[in-house]
């Protein structure tokens, strides 16, 4: 059978082993020649191909359910799962999406982008089963850097208390989430891994004992606590911190021996109450480069699969966000032994692996744990450090009851730095990070500021390590910077809450924030070639807002529109509104940015398209607005 002609994973039953490998091969293959084509998560889809048919021939898709946690590692279950003839879409506009989707087909059994989150959503699934008389199986599949977020572990404990309660978890153990594992947990599994086999004393040990004489059944009771005295003296402790929190272990075994999955996979259904299967795999397995690179090959853009090399750009670009931050805090922290960096598994992404290698002592990665990142941030920020909590917008989300109990409430200096803000693309409604100006707004003591560009990113840096008084939040968006002059050092912070005004007009005051200041100067410039002359703002800061500057200018102009690259409800269109209201200043005002929905997977020039957010669509809008209540048009 070949890959094409499987659009059903119970197709999977009966096939012989070499009918397996095949597929697995076959797997492989497109997976390769796909993710290459269109960039997307490389290693971890290679690492489970072989884990995925194993578990998908002993389980009836049908009615089974299989919950995968983030969806990286989702690719090979796509593909033996009827989209093979769209595979080909990845990523794309109306394609397949990067992760998991219900509404996209019926086995994604549970909608997935963060970590840590499969155990909770299967537990919750079997309680559903159980508590309906069903009988189907559940499997929560889950990589070993999941286990570092603490939701997992708090899934773990609450299914081990429920021993009647059939949840099989997976643990896909590669020794590595997107940056190398941090931590104890990590730690041990590795010494699991390398462990010789488990033997467990044998089943007739109990009838063994019986034929001694004077014994019989009276040391029943007693030969259960000898077994597992023995247990824990004839193996170093494998497999026994899970066991004490009341799931059967079986493991580790090899990911990626079809018969030894098949087998184990068979032998954990039948075993009663939560069992934890320990697969070892090799991230990147079957493509050489990404084995040896399994942290630059976690994610890929389109690449050369013959050399695994990015393809070539067609013209230089200016360096992005992520480069100028991590070298800007690099400089300051060589110079500020206060300054720590801390990451949550996004060392790479973040650019914080610039001060990993310059200055090692002044880095932290917690693995994937947004929580315990911005709680110890706090404790820093107690003792006098100047932490900088480098976290995706859309991870900082996880992390919300640490910012308002931990920082906010006891006012403490913590320096957020949220990368990715706005539309990130093909990683779609998981991962777009558009909603931090509304959840971080709300909250006291916070300040917001975004810059318009990569130098004032710089500036901005500064400005948040030196602001002491509060807590403190910068975000800037995934890509490329627009080419501004950056400088090597000798920045100077800004004045909080101090904007700038980039243009003068009379018709119209336009208010932008951050990513979309360039765009609202494309705007206006499309405006002047119809006679309308805009003053344009550059708010730099939506907390607090320079009402100083923005409240005598509308008032005077009589009409505002501000722009922002987030959601509306509760945005910073929200904040000028508001400003206005409570100064009594009663003019029309129209908000541009994200509506209430969700942005799918598309390039990000595509969702903006979608959203009317092009400088042309908004001098379009804008213009219609003014023909409803005509201004001066010059001519």
């Amino acid at each position: 059978m070949h890959l094409s002609e499987l659009t059903h994973p119970n197709q999977l039953h009966g096939l012989s082993i070499y009918q397996l490998q095949q597929i697995a091969r076959q797997i492989r293959e497109k997976h390769l020649e796909t993710v290459a084509a269109t960039g997307g998560h490389l290693g971890p889809g290679l690492g489970v191909v072989e884990l995925t048919i194993a578990l998908y021939q002993t389980l009836d898709l049908d009615h089974d359910k299989v919950i995968w946690d983030v969806g990286h590692q989702a690719y090979p279950h796509k593909l033996l799962t009827n989209r093979y003839s769209r595979f080909h879409t990845l990523r794309q506009k109306d394609g397949v999406a990067g992760y998991l989707k219900r509404c996209e087909s019926k086995f994604d059994h549970f909608g997935a982008g963060h970590a840590s989150t499969s155990i909770s959503a299967g537990l919750g699934m079997a309680l559903a089963r159980d508590a309906k008389g069903e009988t189907f199986k559940v499997v929560s599949v889950i990589g070993d850097g999941a286990l570092t977020g603490g939701m997992a572990l708090e899934a773990i404990n609450h299914a081990g208390h429920l021993p009647k309660n059939n949840l099989l978890v997976v643990l896909n153990d590669n020794e590595m989430s997107i940056s190398p594992n941090v931590g104890a947990i990590p730690r041990y599994l590795n010494k699991l891994r390398l462990s010789p086999p488990v033997q467990f004393i044998s089943d007739n040990l109990q009838e063994q004992f019986k034929h001694l004489p004077f014994v019989g059944d009276s040391l029943a009771p007693e030969l259960g606590r000898v077994k597992e005295g023995m247990k824990r003296l004839a193996v170093p402790k494998v497999g026994a911190v899970f066991e004490e929190l009341g799931f059967t272990y079986i493991g580790p075994i090899d990911g990626h021996n079809l018969e030894e999955l098949i087998a184990t996979f068979q032998q954990a259904h039948k075993t009663p109450g939560p069992v934890l299967v320990h697969v070892a795999t090799v991230k990147g397995k079957g493509y050489e480069v990404a084995e040896q690179d399994q942290v630059g090959y976690h994610a890929q853009n389109p690449f050369n699969l013959a050399t695994g090399k990015a393809l070539p750009s067609s013209k230089p670009k200016p360096p992005s966000y992520s480069k100028v931050f991590g070298e800007t805090l690099t400089k300051i922290a060589e110079s500020d032994p206060k300054v720590i960096g801390i990451t949550a598994a996004m060392a790479t992404g973040t650019g914080l692996d610039i001060l990993q290698k310059r200055v090692p002592d002044q880095y932290i990665d917690v693995g994937i744990a947004e929580q315990h990142a911005v709680t110890l941030s706090a404790g820093l920020a107690c003792e006098g450090m100047r932490p900088v909590a480098t976290i995706y917008s859309t991870f900082l989300q996880r992390a919300y009851d640490q910012i308002i109990h931990d920082v906010c409430i006891q006012n403490l200096p913590v320096f957020f730095c949220m990368d990715r803000a706005g539309i990130v693309g093909a990683d779609g409604p998981t991962h777009q990070g558009m909603y931090d100006i509304a959840y971080l707004r709300c909250i006291p003591n916070m300040v917001l500021m975004a810059p318009k560009d990569e130098a004032e990113l710089q500036r901005m840096i500064v400005t948040g390590i030196n602001h002491t008084s509060s807590p403190i939040a910068l975000r800037y968006p995934r890509g490329n910077g627009y080419g501004a002059p950056l400088m090597e050092e000798g920045w100077e912070p800004l004045e909080i809450g101090k904007g700038e005004i980039l243009r003068h007009g009379d018709d119209l005051l336009l208010v932008a924030y951050g990513s979309m200041v360039y765009p609202a100067l494309q705007t206006a410039e499309i405006l002047h070639e119809h006679g309308v002359e805009l003053t344009v703002i550059n708010a730099r800061f939506a907390k607090p807002l320079d009402t100083e500057l923005i409240l005598p200018i509308a008032q005077k102009i009589g009409r505002v529109v501000t722009m922002e690259e987030g959601c509306l409800p509760g945005g910073f269109g929200s904040a000028i509104v508001e400003a206005l209201l409570d100064a009594a200043i009663m003019v029309p005002i129209t908000r541009i940015g994200i509506p209430d929905q969700l942005v799918d997977h598309a390039k990000p020039d595509e969702s903006k398209v979608d959203l009317g957010l092009t400088p042309a669509q908004m001098a379009e809008r804008i213009l219609k607005l003014l023909s409803q209540q005509p201004v001066a048009v010059r001519v």
